[in-house]
């Protein structure tokens, strides 16, 4: 009987130290913070560089263009999956938002 407490108690108390871990995992190590955003200049971007999805999610009318060209085969490279994945992001916020009633 005395075996099985000791057991118990140990088990507990692990299960305490790793809830605790998980929950103060970001004061203990906070994530790392990314470069700043760099503000576009008014001149266009060459079109060697594929603008990123954050630009695409700001500028979402833009991505669905994108996008339309790249399935009609106007339009190639990087830009295409990352205005897919920002038009993704904002349906689904959207659609969030709907459901939350926000």
């Amino acid at each position: 009987m005395p075996q099985s407490k000791t057991i118990i108690i140990v088990l507990v108390t692990l299960l305490v130290g790793f809830a605790g871990g998980f929950v103060l995992r970001p004061a203990i190590a906070p994530t790392q913070q990314t470069a700043p955003v760099v503000i576009p200049s008014p001149i266009a971007a060459a079109p060697s560089e594929a603008r990123g999805t954050q630009y695409f999610i700001a500028h979402i009318d833009e991505a669905r263009q994108v996008v339309a060209g790249c399935r009609d085969g106007s339009v190639r490279g990087g830009e295409c999956a990352t205005a897919e994945e920002a038009i993704i992001k904002v349906d689904a916020q959207e659609r969030r938002k709907r459901f939350l009633g926000n």
